[in-house]
């Protein structure tokens, strides 16, 4: 009986090879035959883009019972007769393990932030006023100062509305917006929580002309904003240095010391000037003062003399302003000076006035002048 079945095993197998020949032979040949299939690499490879390989299941092959545990039929392909149809593959039957279903996520294990209360910041410029949209810088500090007296900072955001995941407990929030700012203590809790903070602030544009209206150069003009109030030695605390005209600064609400500078030496206004809540404020200061030019010259028009060296001294003898070079070109406030020019050994002298808003030449002739002194000669 064992010998009969072997013979029968090998009479199916020399079979099955049997038909599979007779059904290359009809289709037009082996494999690398014109006709064939073809290996990687042939001329007869699809040229759409293709490898000329076929999937082991393509479209038109036999699906699996969803069924099946395993994803497999159980029974194998059905085999089609000879009578010219296109033979099918012959597959083992095979048993593979089954594979079990994935395992969902454990709804009851908490998230990383589970233990964390959510707090949503946001800010306003007035009590009504809507939430601010953006510009905001929030820090959140814990209550207790550390060893060096500082609070420790546990979180920041930049933007509007903030949301922070953060240990219940209480904590100081500080919103800025510009140099406007607001601190508060809250209160959070495992239970989501909205904290608003009102700023009570406005805006402040600045701006200067000369007398008569004239514009001012944008980048001979600068701001300083200090302290509407003065310590015990009399100073102002600054609180925004070096401010372009045109520029909206958010302040608290409140009065505050502004200096306006145009140029560098002394034409200076000060003024103090209100920032209402939920506003911007414009403000114009008006200068009295001229750009003038000094040139020391051998003859009236002619050319500057180089290596001169230049005092301007006010009316009262102060020295308001020193150059060196064949031109002194500053800004001064209205007023009557006196330019001294320093040349080689000899000194030279003119008094003029600077008349608001008119810009001038002054020209120091060098055809009468006294002689430096030994010290001023060697400097």
């Amino acid at each position: 009986m064992m010998k009969t079945a072997l013979r029968s095993t090998t009479l199916g197998v020399a079979l099955v090879a049997m038909v599979m020949s007779n059904a290359f032979a009809q289709q037009g040949g082996g494999l690398g035959e014109p006709g064939g299939a073809q290996i990687d690499g042939d001329p007869g490879v699809p040229s759409e883009g293709h490898s000329g390989r076929r999937p082991l299941f393509g479209a038109s092959d036999a699906v699996a019972d969803p069924s099946d545990a395993d994803g497999f039929p159980d029974a194998p392909l059905a085999t089609p007769g000879f009578g010219g149809e296109e033979p099918a593959a012959v597959l083992p039957d095979v048993k593979l393990p089954g594979i079990n279903n994935y395992a969902p996520a454990n709804q009851q294990t908490p998230l990383a932030t589970g233990d964390l209360g959510e707090i949503t910041l946001e800010a306003q410029l007035t009590e009504n006023a809507k939430e601010i949209p953006r510009g905001l810088v929030w820090r959140v500090f814990r209550p207790d100062a550390d060893a060096d007296g500082k609070l420790p900072m546990v979180a920041s955001a930049q933007g509007g509305t903030s949301v922070f995941q953060l240990e219940p407990g209480s904590y100081l929030v500080h919103a800025a917006y510009g140099r406007a700012g607001v601190t508060k203590r809250i209160t959070v809790t495992r239970e989501p929580k909205r904290e608003n903070l009102v700023l009570d602030a406005g805006g402040l544009k600045l701006d200067a002309v000369l007398s008569g209206g004239m514009r001012i150069p944008s980048d001979k003009l600068r701001f300083s904003i200090f302290d509407s109030h003065s310590d015990a030695t009399g100073e102002r605390a600054l609180i925004i240095p070096d401010v372009s005209p045109g520029t909206v600064v958010r302040l608290n609400a409140g009065t505050y010391h502004v200096v306006s500078t145009y140029g560098t030496v002394n034409a200076v206004i000060r003024s103090d000037i209100r920032v209402e809540s939920g506003q911007l404020t414009e403000a114009t200061v008006e200068h009295k003062a001229a750009q003038m030019t000094m040139k020391l010259v051998r003859e009236v028009g002619g050319e500057a003399i180089a290596d001169t060296a230049w005092s301007v001294v006010t009316g009262s003898g102060d020295i308001v302003q020193e150059n060196v070079g064949a031109f002194a070109s500053m800004v001064l406030a209205e007023g009557t000076y006196t330019a001294v020019a320093r040349n080689r050994d000899r000194i030279y002298s003119r008094d003029f006035t600077v008349v608001a808003g008119r810009n001038q030449d002054v020209e120091v002739l060098a055809t009468e002048g006294q002689p430096a002194s030994p010290a001023e000669a060697t400097e």
